[in-house]
This record gives structure tokens, sequence and C-alpha cells, in this order.
């Protein structure tokens, strides 16, 4: 009997991969054997399993256990503009705030782009509860729409950087006086005495007093607004921060003008000046913050850029001009030299020269003929041409590009884990290093003004904003250089896992090789023609993709061979095809599936064994049982990919090459190519094997692929990196995309993840850093051997130059250079 608490919640779970009553059995067991999942019922007809939740269940951990068990929840994704975050303490409770919420299974904010990605069961992911949710955590919260075409995200960053700016002229004019009044005099006695003998001390303060209080409630209001709320929340952050130690400050000063008579006669100063400076020098950190944070995100905006405006449509027989929102697939577009093409789309004239760098980053041209595919956002060459348009909008490859580095640059690395558990206790513990410093130097110091600088100093200089921007600004900045390199991180915690990689395996055909065989050989049993066979051998190739089938048909159609129609096709993964010709069964495929049909290939092994000894890939084809013919194709290795292995050797990684094709023929191309490991002949589970043989030891390891038998791999590799020119299947299943498909572009794959994470590193490094130092100094610590205290005014100048150092660093990747990548170490 199971027993139960009185908060057990009754759930529904949309589950995957139900197609049976055995799959309902096996679903109901996974679920029984969580903790905390009770009286588990799945409905076959609805996809759906009713369970009874304990609260402490994990609903992150219930969805990986349920997707390694085979029947993994259906689940959304939800992505909301968040306003008014300003520290990694503001990240740590947003995301509190949104995983508290029924059917949340994951929430990610990004500081550095403001926005929440969450996944969600499927049907229960409640937008306006989200919105509502953080808004009420005190962080204003905007659905964002999947289906819209990417906007700049500078447009954001401009606009913030904008009003942050007048924020701070008006705060600098306010507060110059403020200052000039107050530190004036101590640097330059003589005006001291002359500011006291025309004005008088009560008046100077009251005149700082009206110009700071203007500053605090003017442009420092938004401070205030946030921090004190936050305080009453008891969760506070960074602008709690600055409320409490400016607030001090400012009250404290107040006292000492309007009601003197409470302070001891040697405690009676005021520090207006310090509660203004301190103000104004946070918003000329937040300016500089935001000014920055625009750069980071300056690969998105020149992609959103390359989208042109207007495109010129053939209507009636006339060029009309129209804007790109109107353009509607079946359209067709006139091109001019040196125009953008406004949309995916496929050449319908003559041919055309396209510059496809900003997809590809490959510097040089390609041509293109009638019925090509062309993108959206390149750019056209010397001709004109014409263009049915197929994609647009939020469909086109470079809008999904835009999305898939959005995703990734707003990802939350596994590094980042021990900034939230940081940064979810930091500002309290500082409040109360805070409160201790001035009750300590209340006891040991010589004056009350002594312990209010004291602990105002350590609230204003431990402000974590250093901390929460350390590893998205660097992940931004390097994943979108990595776009315009031609790499594409389709998930943020790849760009981590890379950076571990020891071995690298690929695949074969189409990612070490051109992927573009031609028919070599054909040899024939003596009672068939080379000509018949080769009309069979085409026939049965005509509805594949598969490179080697293009190879046979194009030997074909150079002979002008007519092929029959075949009855009864079915292709099998790994062996071949099997159909049916003039009713006569046809087999073509590797000798595993000669044995498997019990096919006799002796006639013909030896020369298959020549063949496949030259680095060709041997192929029998067998009529009825008999075999008629034994067929060669042969690919040539990637221009640049034996110097590719040489560099990943050199860097210390060990390099492999698995492959379905016979040991002979990889082994050919493992020589030309110098790669030492070669595992041949294996079908797409065996890829899955030799990938966990190779990392038996614990290694990280990272595979390259490109086709549809090349996607369990992937999915099982630490890293799966495909080649963006394979098949969709592979590039879906893949954390890392190579749009041009050049060897070469593993090498920057692999140096962007490792200069990135070097960054992260230094980036934390000096945010820890500066706050384990600086908070004891600002304390006082330094002060009883050598007198030495640091006003309030230095520690808000030094945290903004924490921040804004951080953020100089992580634009320092936008400068990322491909030959340097291509030689970094491991």
């Amino acid at each position: 009997m199971t027993v139960q608490n009185q908060e057990t919640e009754e759930r529904r779970l949309p589950l995957g991969n139900l197609s049976c009553a055995g799959c309902v059995r096996r679903a109901e067991a996974a679920l029984s054997d969580i903790a905390g999942v009770h009286e588990p019922s799945v409905n076959l007809a609805t996809h759906e399993a009713r369970v009874l939740l304990d609260p402490t269940v994990d609903m992150d951990d219930l969805r990986r256990k349920m997707q390694r068990a085979g029947y993994p929840l259906r689940t959304g994704q939800i992505e909301l503009s968040l306003d008014g975050m300003t520290c990694a303490s503001c990240v740590a409770r947003v995301e509190t705030a949104l995983q508290s919420l029924p059917g949340v299974l994951r929430a990610t904010v990004n500081l550095a782009t403001g926005r929440a990605q969450i996944e969600h069961i499927e049907g229960q992911g409640d937008a306006s509860a989200l919105v509502d949710a953080a808004t009420k955590a005190g962080y204003p919260a905007t659905l964002l729409d999947d289906g819209q075409a990417p906007v700049d995200p500078q447009t954001r960053h401009n606009t913030e950087a904008a009003a942050l700016r007048r924020a701070l002229l008006l705060a600098a004019g306010l507060t110059l006086p403020v200052f000039i009044l107050e530190m004036g005099g101590h640097v330059v006695p003589a005006f001291h005495h002359w500011l006291h003998h025309q004005i008088g001390m009560q008046t100077l303060w009251i005149v700082q007093f009206v110009l700071t209080t203007a500053v605090l409630a003017g442009p420092g209001r938004r401070f205030y607004t946030t921090g004190l709320p936050a305080l009453m929340r008891g969760a506070p952050d960074m602008n709690s921060l600055v409320a409490i130690g400016t607030l001090a400050a400012w009250a404290y000063s107040v006292v000492a003008t309007f009601m003197p008579t409470l302070l001891p006669e040697t405690a009676r100063a005021v520090y207006f000046e310090a509660a203004a400076v301190i103000v104004t020098l946070i918003l000329l950190g937040r300016w500089l913050e935001a000014r920055a944070k625009g750069r980071t995100g300056a690969a998105i905006a020149r992609l959103v850029g390359m989208q042109p405006r207007v495109a010129r449509v053939i209507r009636d027989d006339s060029v009309i001009e129209i804007a790109i929102d109107d353009l509607r697939a079946g359209d067709i577009v006139q091109l001019r030299p040196g125009e953008r093409i406004p949309a995916d789309g496929i050449l319908v004239s003559e041919d055309a020269v396209i510059d496809e760098s900003m997809i590809t980053g490959e510097p040089i041209p390609e041509t293109k003929h009638a019925g090509a595919e062309v993108i959206g956002g390149t750019v056209n060459g010397a001709g004109a041409f014409r263009m049915e348009v197929t994609h647009t909008g939020a469909k086109t490859m470079l809008s999904q590009i835009i999305r898939m580095v959005e995703s990734a640059q707003g990802a939350k690395l596994p590094v980042q884990a021990l900034v939230d558990r940081v940064t979810m206790v930091f500002v309290p513990v500082v409040i109360g290093i805070a409160a201790m410093t001035v009750l300590v130097w209340l006891l040991f110091g010589p004056d009350l003004t002594f312990a209010l600088v004291a602990g105002v100093s350590v609230l204003i200089i431990a402000c974590p904003c250093a901390m929460g921007l350390a590893t998205p600004t660097s992940v931004m900045v390097g994943t979108g250089r990595a776009a315009e390199l031609g790499v594409l991180f389709r998930k943020g915690t790849a760009l981590q896992l890379l950076d571990k990689v020891q071995i690298v395996a690929f695949d074969k055909t189409g990612t070490l090789t051109e992927g573009r065989p031609i028919l070599t050989d054909i040899e024939t049993t003596s009672e068939w023609d080379t000509d018949e066979a080769l009309r069979l051998a085409a026939a049965m190739e005509q509805t594949s993709e598969h490179p080697i089938a293009r190879a046979i048909r194009g030997a074909a159609e150079e002979k002008t061979l007519t092929l029959p129609a075949v009855k009864g096709f079915k292709s099998l993964t790994g062996l071949g095809v099997r159909g049916v010709i003039a009713d006569r069964t046809v087999l073509l495929g590797a000798a595993r599936l000669m044995m498997q049909e019990s096919v006799d290939i002796s006639p013909l092994a030896g020369q298959a064994k020549q063949l496949a000894q030259q680095g060709r890939s041997p192929l029998y084809l067998a009529v009825d049982g008999q075999l008629v013919a034994l067929l060669a194709v042969a690919d040539k290795a990637k221009q640049g990919a034996r110097e590719m292995i040489s560099a990943l050797k050199a860097q210390g990684v060990h390099v492999a090459m698995i492959s379905g094709d016979a040991q002979d023929a990889a082994d050919a191309i493992g020589r030309e190519l110098g790669i030492d490991h070669i595992v041949a002949e294996v079908m797409p589970k065996g890829k899955v094997d030799a990938l966990q043989s190779l990392r038996a030891h614990g290694a990280k390891l990272a595979f390259v692929g490109d086709g549809i038998n090349d996607a369990p791999a992937l999915a099982e590799a630490d890293v799966g990196i495909a080649i963006g020119t394979g098949t969709d299947i592979a590039v879906e299943t893949a954390d890392v995309v190579l749009i041009s498909g050049a060897p070469e572009a593993v090498l920057t794959a692999l140096g962007v993840s490792r200069q990135t994470m070097k960054n992260i590193r230094q980036n934390l490094f000096w945010a820890f850093a500066y706050n384990t130092a600086l908070i004891p100094v600002a304390a006082g610590v330094l002060y009883p051997a050598f007198a030495l205290m640091l006003s309030p005014m230095l520690a808000a100048g030094a945290m903004a130059f924490s921040s804004v150092c951080v953020l100089s660093n992580a634009l320092r990747l936008r400068y990322m250079a491909p030959h340097h990548l291509r030689g970094t170490p491991a």
C-alpha cells in the first residue's frame, strides 16, 4: 500500500513513445521507481500518465529519468523578456519564482540578455502565470513570440543605455556642486575658509541636502523603488545594497544638519557628497555596462541586419517593390547585382554567383545553377537572376540560425552553478557583514561616523554585478562570434563540454570525404551484361539521396539507360536495399546483406577485396538469390581533412574514425588522413557501441557526422557535431552544427570553446577575487595596522570598474580569428 502525505498532488504527465500495452506497463514501472511518485496510471489513448506527486519531487529529475526509460515527457518552451535585473542574485530569485510554478521543469535566466527560457510540461505551461510570477518577484516580464522573425537585440540595450545616460547627466550635474562644496575645501584650505566666511556651514549643508535629495529622488530613485521592496520581501539584491548604503549616509547627514543635538559634538558631520557621488558612479557603471552589453549581442545584430527591408517581386509581368513582411512563398523575386537575397528560395533563371560567407564563414562565392537552393541574407554577385520564394520570416535559415544562437547565448553553463549557489546567499551575508562592521567599530573605533563610513563602504563595494555578468557575457560573445565563423552551438552547454573533449571520432562519408563518390568499377558474372546490371542497380537507387546512390544513378544517366519500375522497395539500414523488378527480387548492398540473404559472393569476393584495399566501397547486386555484379564507388578525402587531423593530434586530441563502410575502404582513407584508430563495418547501433568503448576510461568524447545513420552516435557522444550540409535529422540531434562542412570548422569549434571557457575562468577569478579582497578592506581590516580606510565613493568607483572590466574582457572574444582558433592548444 502506498503511503502518501496530505500534500500529495494529482498531476497528468504527457508521455512520448507510447505505442502498445507493453509500453504502458513499462512506463508505469518506470514512474513507480521514482521516489515521491505514487499510483501511476498510463492511458495509451491519451498518451498521458496520471500520478500523485509528493511536493518534494524534482520535476527536472523526473524528466531525466523518464527520458532514460524511453518514455520522455512531452515538453514545450516559453521565453520571457525581463526588466529590472541588475546582478546575479536577481537571476537566482527569478529562477526560483518561475520554477515554483506547476508544470515548469526548468527555468534559465540570463542576466546579459535579460531573458528567461522556461521548459515546461506540454499543456501545463501557463504563460500568463509565468509573467505574473516574474513580475511579482520584482522583475516585470513580457512574453516573447517564437513565431515572429528575430529583431535586433541591440535596440533594447540602446534604449536602456540612452535612459541611463540621461539619468547619469542629471545626477552628475546635481552632484558636481555638492562634491566641490565639500571636497574642494579639503583640497584647497583657502577655499574652505572663504566658503565658511561667505556662506556659513549651516547654509552649505542645507544646499548639499537639497542637491543630494534631488539626486536620490530623481535619477537615483530606481535603486529605492526596486531595492527596498526586495529587502521587505526578504530577498535583497544589488539595488538593496545601494539603497541601504546611500540612505544611511543621507539620513545621518540629515540628522547632523537639522537635528544636530541628537549626535555627540564630535560626530556632527555630513556625508551628502558620499551619497550623491555613489549614485552617480553606479549610474556611470550601469551606463557603461548597458553599452558593453549591447556590443555582446553585436553578432546577432549583424545577422538581423542582413535581412533586407524590401524585395523586388514580379507581379503581372512587371517588377514592383514590396516590404519584406509582405513577401510570401511562391513569389518570384528579381535580384540585381550586389543585392541581398530577401528570403530562402530556389533559383529559377540562369546561373548565379552568390556570396554565402555570412552563413558558411567561407569567403569564396559559390556558383549556383537553376534549381539550386539560395539562402536569405546572402549576397548576389555580378549577375541578375530570378528566384522563387520557399520560406519567409521566421521560417528562413537566417531566422533559424539567429534563434539557435539566441538559445545558446541564453543557456546556463554547468560552471554557472557555483555562481548561483554563492549569489543566493551573497547579498544577505554582505548586509550581515556590514552590520557587524558598524557594530565592531562602534565598540572599538574612534566615533560613530567612522563606523557608518565603514558599513556603507562594505555595502557599496560588495554588489555582485561582476559575478552575474562573468559567464553569460562570455557565452554571448563567444557563441555569436562562432556563428559568424560558420559554427552554431545549438546547446550552450556544449560550449563548456567541448573544452574538455579528449577524443574526437569522425564518420567517414560526407564528413571526412566529399560525400560525392563516383562509380569506378562494375564487374559482372558471366551470365550478365554490364549495362543491364547497372540499369537494375540504378533503378534500386532511384528514390535514395545517399551519396553512393547518386553515384550509381549518375553513371546510368551518362549512358542514358532507361530505368525500370521498382515494387516493394525497402531500405535496410546499414545493409542496403531490397525491391522487386519485373517479378524478380533484387538485392543491392554490402556483403553483410548478401550473407544475411544466403547469397554466395565468392565468385567476386577477390575483386571486392582488391577494390576495398584501394579505398573503394564495394556493393553487391543479386537477383533472385543469385549474384549478378560487383559495383565499386570511390570517394576522395575533403580538402584540408588531413591538415585538420594533424592539428587535432598536435593539440593532444585522440582521433578516431567510425564507419559503416568495408574495413579495407575505411583503412585506406584512414591511412591517407593519418588516423590510427579505425572502426569499420558497423551498423548505427555499432557506432554507439564504438563510442562507448572509446570513452571507457571516462574521457570526454565528441562525434562528428552528417547522415541519418549518425543520429544515434551524435546523441550518444558528450558533444555531437553535425556537418550542416548533412541531413536534417543529424543536425537536429547535434549539439554543434558546422554550417560549411569544411574540415577545419571542427578546429574552429574547439578553438571557440577553449577561448571562451578561458575567458569565463578569467572573469570568474576577477569577480570572486575582487569581492574576496575588497570587502575586508572596506570593513577596515587594514586600519589598525596602516590607518587605511576605503571611502564609500572609492568603493562605488571600484564596484563599477569591476563590472566594466568583466564586460571588456568578454568583448575581446569578438576578435577571435579562424587561423588563431585552429592553432589553439588543448
